[in-house]
């Protein structure tokens, strides 16, 4: 380290919980204790750092101006509460920083964080009644999307019943055959071959050349002609774009886009692999008062070769008169 840095003014070494923050002055405050929010892995300070977030957030539903605290206390008309105590407790253990707690606890559960997302007439897979949507923007020659969609076909298996995934479409600029192979899927889709052809388009990433997916088109033995038109067509042209659209109007700045339930799940906040478990968890006990766990699945890359495809139910969407899906009303990423 340079003599320059040591030449300003010293200050407290902090413990991550403490960034930002002035030395306290009063009283530690006050132990708070949640009959149903396991709180006894963490030590002494972090239940002091767990009972001033909870004192001082607010509860997640707009007509329940109380703290998270009294809340779950008092029991109030709010479902949300409980699973955002035991998110708090969560984020106190991990070592998170309060001012990080707090901007995540709003992305998870302020009520003006949700957004309309549109689900409806795109591919997917679970029920439609499923409590919780998952919505993905990605690219196909993204290397994260690649590492992410087989491990949220996983999900779909490991809530059965409790999760849709919808899938939308963001090729990024930069990417030279992206366009094309979103295209590729939105035709394969017009013959009930979307997550077949999403699959092999991920498994053959490092090349996704016109020759390499006409020959992924035919493997899956569609109608070349129709596939063909389908993918130099207008109305294909515009769905991708469409999806293109919405992404850009929710602030995407890089692929993957997850939104659960309407919120966005931030992956400068939120780790896939980590944490996408807790989230979907969370908005089923949120919405239908059920502790759910996974089902254990093994998680499995993609081949090339005949695609396995997801074995949950699959939604392909409906071609409209133009011959192009029709979209209905609403419900660490590439760069």
């Amino acid at each position: 380290m340079a003599v320059g840095a040591l030449s300003g003014q010293l200050t407290t070494c902090r413990s991550p919980g403490e960034q930002g923050q002035s030395p306290s002055t009063g009283a530690a405050p006050a132990a708070v204790q949640l009959d149903a929010v396991d709180t006894s892995e963490l030590t002494e300070r972090e239940k002091q750092d767990f009972s001033s977030a909870v004192s001082e957030l607010l509860a997640p539903c707009a007509d329940q101006p109380v703290s998270l605290a009294q809340c779950v206390q008092e029991k109030r008309d709010c479902k949300a509460c409980l699973p955002a105590a035991r998110f708090v407790a969560r984020q106190v253990r991990k070592g998170a920083p309060r001012a990080k707690i707090e901007a995540a606890f709003r992305i998870r559960f302020a009520p003006e964080a949700v957004k309309s997302v549109s689900v409806d007439g795109y591919p997917s897979q679970g029920p439609k009644d499923a409590p919780v949507t998952l919505v993905e923007w990605a690219d196909f020659e993204c290397p994260f999307c690649r590492a992410a969609a087989p491990l949220l076909d996983s999900k779909v298996a490991a809530f059965p019943g409790k999760l849709r995934v919808v899938f939308r479409h963001y090729p990024l600029s930069k990417h030279l055959n992206a366009d094309g192979a979103a295209r590729a899927a939105a035709a394969a889709g017009l013959q009930g071959k979307f997550w077949e052809m999403h699959h092999l388009l991920f498994a053959n990433q490092d090349d996704l050349g016109k020759p390499v997916v006409l020959g992924l088109a035919r493997k899956l033995g569609l109608d070349m002609k129709r596939f063909q038109d389908d993918v130099d067509s207008e109305a294909v042209a515009d769905a991708v774009q469409k999806d293109r659209k919405e992404a850009d109007a929710l602030g995407l700045n890089g692929t993957p886009l997850i939104y659960i339930n309407g919120r966005h799940f931030d992956l400068d906040y939120f780790d896939i692999q980590e944490d996408l478990d807790e989230w979907i968890t969370t908005e089923i006990e949120a919405r239908t008062g059920q502790k759910v766990s996974p089902v254990a699945v093994k998680l499995e890359a993609y081949e090339d070769g005949a695609p396995r495809g997801a074995k949950q139910a699959a939604e392909e969407p409906k071609p409209s008169a133009s011959g192009a899906a029709r979209p209905a009303a609403s419900a660490s990423a590439g760069r």
